[in-house]
Protein backbone atom coordinates (compact mmCIF):
# COMPACT_ATOMS: atom_id res chain seq x y z
CA UNK A 1 0.00 0.00 0.00
CA UNK A 2 1.41 3.40 -1.01
CA UNK A 3 0.23 5.05 2.21
CA UNK A 4 2.58 2.99 4.37
CA UNK A 5 5.44 3.08 1.86
CA UNK A 6 5.19 6.84 1.50
CA UNK A 7 4.96 7.36 5.27
CA UNK A 8 8.01 5.13 5.76
CA UNK A 9 9.99 6.98 3.05
CA UNK A 10 9.27 10.32 4.77
CA UNK A 11 10.36 8.87 8.11
CA UNK A 12 13.56 7.37 6.68
CA UNK A 13 14.37 10.74 5.07
CA UNK A 14 13.62 12.61 8.31
CA UNK A 15 15.81 10.19 10.26
CA UNK A 16 18.78 10.81 7.94
CA UNK A 17 18.26 14.59 8.13
CA UNK A 18 18.14 14.36 11.93
CA UNK A 19 21.29 12.21 11.96
CA UNK A 20 23.22 14.65 9.76
CA UNK A 21 21.89 17.78 11.50
CA UNK A 22 23.04 16.32 14.83
CA UNK A 23 26.52 15.74 13.37
CA UNK A 24 26.81 19.45 12.63
CA UNK A 25 25.21 20.70 15.84
CA UNK A 26 21.75 21.57 14.50
CA UNK A 27 19.68 19.21 16.64
CA UNK A 28 16.51 21.35 16.65
CA UNK A 29 16.71 21.74 12.85
CA UNK A 30 16.87 17.98 12.58
CA UNK A 31 13.88 17.44 14.87
CA UNK A 32 11.53 19.88 13.16
CA UNK A 33 12.72 19.19 9.60
CA UNK A 34 9.89 18.74 7.06
CA UNK A 35 7.07 18.41 9.61
CA UNK A 36 4.80 19.97 6.97
CA UNK A 37 5.12 16.79 4.87
CA UNK A 38 2.55 15.26 7.22
CA UNK A 39 -0.01 18.02 6.51
CA UNK A 40 -2.97 17.01 4.31
CA UNK A 41 -1.92 19.46 1.56
CA UNK A 42 1.47 17.81 1.14
CA UNK A 43 0.83 14.23 2.19
CA UNK A 44 -2.24 13.57 -0.02
CA UNK A 45 -0.69 14.96 -3.22
CA UNK A 46 2.59 13.18 -2.53
CA UNK A 47 0.73 9.95 -1.88
CA UNK A 48 -0.95 10.25 -5.29
CA UNK A 49 2.42 10.61 -7.09
CA UNK A 50 4.48 8.28 -4.88
CA UNK A 51 6.86 5.94 -6.73
CA UNK A 52 9.48 5.30 -4.04
CA UNK A 53 12.51 6.07 -6.20
CA UNK A 54 12.21 9.86 -6.55
CA UNK A 55 10.30 12.82 -5.18
CA UNK A 56 6.54 12.63 -5.73
CA UNK A 57 6.58 16.43 -6.01
CA UNK A 58 8.79 16.14 -9.11
CA UNK A 59 6.36 13.62 -10.62
CA UNK A 60 3.43 15.97 -9.96
CA UNK A 61 5.30 18.91 -11.51
CA UNK A 62 6.14 16.80 -14.56
CA UNK A 63 2.49 15.89 -15.07
CA UNK A 64 0.86 19.23 -14.18
CA UNK A 65 3.58 21.86 -14.49
CA UNK A 66 3.24 22.74 -10.80
CA UNK A 67 2.69 21.18 -7.39
CA UNK A 68 0.45 22.61 -4.67
CA UNK A 69 2.30 20.42 -2.16
CA UNK A 70 5.56 22.10 -3.19
CA UNK A 71 4.03 25.58 -2.92
CA UNK A 72 2.92 24.70 0.60
CA UNK A 73 6.22 23.05 1.52
CA UNK A 74 8.72 25.66 0.33
CA UNK A 75 6.77 28.45 2.02
CA UNK A 76 7.01 26.76 5.44
CA UNK A 77 10.52 25.32 5.33
CA UNK A 78 13.37 27.87 5.23
CA UNK A 79 15.94 25.15 4.45
CA UNK A 80 14.79 25.35 0.81
CA UNK A 81 16.57 28.01 -1.23
CA UNK A 82 13.27 28.89 -2.95
CA UNK A 83 12.09 30.23 0.42
CA UNK A 84 14.86 32.84 0.07
CA UNK A 85 13.79 34.35 -3.25
CA UNK A 86 11.65 37.39 -4.07
CA UNK A 87 10.81 39.89 -6.82
CA UNK A 88 9.77 37.27 -9.37
CA UNK A 89 8.33 39.90 -11.71
CA UNK A 90 11.72 41.59 -11.89
CA UNK A 91 13.87 38.55 -12.63
CA UNK A 92 14.02 37.05 -9.10
CA UNK A 93 16.17 38.29 -6.24
CA UNK A 94 18.13 35.58 -4.42
CA UNK A 95 18.66 36.24 -0.72
CA UNK A 96 21.63 34.77 1.17
CA UNK A 97 20.49 31.85 3.31
CA UNK A 98 21.46 31.97 7.00
CA UNK A 99 24.06 29.39 8.07
CA UNK A 100 21.65 27.07 9.89
CA UNK A 101 19.24 26.83 6.94
CA UNK A 102 21.94 26.46 4.28
CA UNK A 103 23.53 23.72 6.40
CA UNK A 104 20.16 22.02 6.89
CA UNK A 105 19.63 22.19 3.11
CA UNK A 106 22.89 20.30 2.59
CA UNK A 107 21.85 17.71 5.19
CA UNK A 108 18.46 17.46 3.43
CA UNK A 109 20.10 16.84 0.05
CA UNK A 110 22.36 14.09 1.40
CA UNK A 111 19.46 12.56 3.35
CA UNK A 112 17.34 12.45 0.18
CA UNK A 113 20.15 10.56 -1.52
CA UNK A 114 20.29 8.12 1.39
CA UNK A 115 16.51 7.66 1.43
CA UNK A 116 16.10 7.15 -2.32
CA UNK A 117 19.34 5.29 -3.14
CA UNK A 118 19.50 3.19 0.01
CA UNK A 119 22.51 0.83 -0.09
CA UNK A 120 23.48 2.25 -3.50
CA UNK A 121 24.21 5.69 -2.00
CA UNK A 122 27.53 7.16 -3.14
CA UNK A 123 29.19 10.56 -3.03
CA UNK A 124 29.84 10.60 -6.79
CA UNK A 125 26.10 10.49 -7.51
CA UNK A 126 25.53 13.24 -4.96
CA UNK A 127 28.10 15.63 -6.40
CA UNK A 128 26.88 14.88 -9.94
CA UNK A 129 23.34 15.76 -8.82
CA UNK A 130 24.60 18.99 -7.22
CA UNK A 131 26.61 20.06 -10.29
CA UNK A 132 23.49 19.71 -12.43
CA UNK A 133 21.21 21.37 -9.84
CA UNK A 134 23.34 24.47 -9.30
CA UNK A 135 23.31 25.28 -13.02
CA UNK A 136 19.63 26.27 -12.91
CA UNK A 137 19.02 26.98 -9.20
CA UNK A 138 18.03 30.54 -8.36
CA UNK A 139 20.24 30.74 -5.30
CA UNK A 140 22.41 33.48 -3.79
CA UNK A 141 26.04 33.09 -5.00
CA UNK A 142 27.34 32.83 -1.42
CA UNK A 143 24.92 29.99 -0.68
CA UNK A 144 26.03 28.20 -3.86
CA UNK A 145 29.71 28.61 -2.91
CA UNK A 146 29.06 27.24 0.58
CA UNK A 147 27.12 24.20 -0.65
CA UNK A 148 29.72 23.71 -3.40
CA UNK A 149 32.49 23.49 -0.81
CA UNK A 150 30.50 20.99 1.26
CA UNK A 151 29.77 18.73 -1.72
CA UNK A 152 33.35 18.94 -3.03
CA UNK A 153 34.80 18.18 0.39
CA UNK A 154 32.41 15.27 0.93
CA UNK A 155 33.16 13.79 -2.47
CA UNK A 156 36.93 14.15 -2.08
CA UNK A 157 36.95 12.65 1.43
CA UNK A 158 34.10 10.15 0.76
CA UNK A 159 32.46 11.23 4.02
CA UNK A 160 30.13 13.76 5.60
CA UNK A 161 31.91 17.00 6.67
CA UNK A 162 32.81 17.56 10.30
CA UNK A 163 31.19 20.30 12.39
CA UNK A 164 34.47 22.23 12.19
CA UNK A 165 34.45 22.01 8.35
CA UNK A 166 30.92 23.41 8.15
CA UNK A 167 31.97 26.44 10.18
CA UNK A 168 35.28 26.84 8.30
CA UNK A 169 33.61 26.73 4.87
CA UNK A 170 30.94 29.21 5.99
CA UNK A 171 33.56 31.64 7.29
CA UNK A 172 35.56 31.30 4.06
CA UNK A 173 32.66 32.17 1.79
CA UNK A 174 31.41 34.86 4.15
CA UNK A 175 34.82 36.56 4.08
CA UNK A 176 34.91 36.29 0.27
CA UNK A 177 31.51 37.99 -0.08
CA UNK A 178 32.22 40.59 2.59
CA UNK A 179 35.28 41.78 0.66
CA UNK A 180 33.32 42.08 -2.63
Amino acid sequence: MNFLKHFKKICVHKWWVFYYCCKCGLVWQGIKHDISKFSPTEFIESLKYYKGTSSPIDACKKENGYSLAWQHHKGRNPHHYEYWTDNYDSGTTCIKMPFKYATEMFCDNIAAGRAYMGKDFNWKAEIDWWKKKKETAKMHPMTIDYIDKLFSSSYAAERFPTKREFIFFWLCVERKYRSN
